[in-house]
């Protein structure tokens, strides 16, 4: 089982998340490559302590929203979109990254999921770096829109599920600031990523059981106590013999 987590997420030169410790317990780290958050400097910084864990480099691209964090959906035409995302997966590449996948971030990354220009506009940008690269880069996400629309220009799509999130009963996740909108004990967050890893199953909000063939789990690493979730994680999987490793 693949575990993830959003890093490289520095805003006014300041980091958001303890990179270092997460990356000693991740198997993948999506890098913000300027687009929400980031700059050159922070993402050679990110690939280098990737790099030097032996974890997978995915591109976390955003809207370019940084006083938003990304948050925020913004309206833009899909050919500028898709230029707008490509320029950021050509930046992570610039910086040395060998870009295994890659996860949209934010709105974003929600856009994606539910309106199709946006899912093809992102699509596209992952075709053409694809192209440069000579090999297909996976799109990872929470489902609908981009799913379709990966498969439409031949990528492959891997299909992630949140350990640090509250979802709904249709498999959304509940908006960030509603309430249960974020788990913060590490046990709960351990016992969803047992649960996922063995069953495909994440208890949603109103007590239905969610199915997911999740590929990826997801801790953030900007979350309240995102290092001690994260090494909560890994013992439980560790502890079940489950192993934490890329797929990318």
């Amino acid at each position: 089982m693949d575990l993830n987590a959003d890093l490289g997420e520095t805003v006014d030169g300041l980091p958001t998340a303890d990179d270092t410790a997460m990356f000693a317990l991740v198997s993948s780290a999506s890098i913000a490559c300027g687009g929400h958050a980031g700059d050159a400097a922070s993402m050679r910084t990110a690939v280098a302590g990737a790099a030097a864990a032996r974890v997978a480099v995915g591109a976390h691209p955003s809207y370019l929203d940084r006083a938003g964090f990304g948050r925020v959906r913004v309206a833009v035409e899909p050919d500028e979109l898709r230029a707008q995302v490509l320029d950021q997966l050509r930046a992570l590449a610039a910086a040395g990254a060998d870009v295994r996948y890659v996860k949209p971030h934010g709105a974003l990354y929600h856009a994606a999921t539910e309106d199709a220009a946006t899912a093809r506009a992102v699509a596209a940008a992952v075709a053409d770096l694809s192209a440069e690269l000579g090999r297909a880069l996976p799109i990872l996400g929470l489902g609908g829109a981009i799913e379709g629309a990966a498969s439409d220009a031949g990528l492959p799509f891997h299909l992630e599920a949140f350990l640090d999130r509250g979802y709904r009963g249709d498999g959304s996740l509940v908006p960030r600031g509603a309430p249960r909108a974020l788990l913060e004990d590490p046990d709960a967050v351990a016992e969803r990523a047992l649960r996922l890893a063995t069953e495909g199953v994440v208890i949603a909000v109103s007590g239905e059981a969610v199915h997911s063939a999740a590929a990826s789990l997801c801790v953030h690493g900007d979350s309240p106590g995102a290092v001690a979730m994260a090494r909560a994680v890994r013992s439980a999987l560790d502890a079940a013999g489950i192993e934490v490793r890329s797929p990318w």
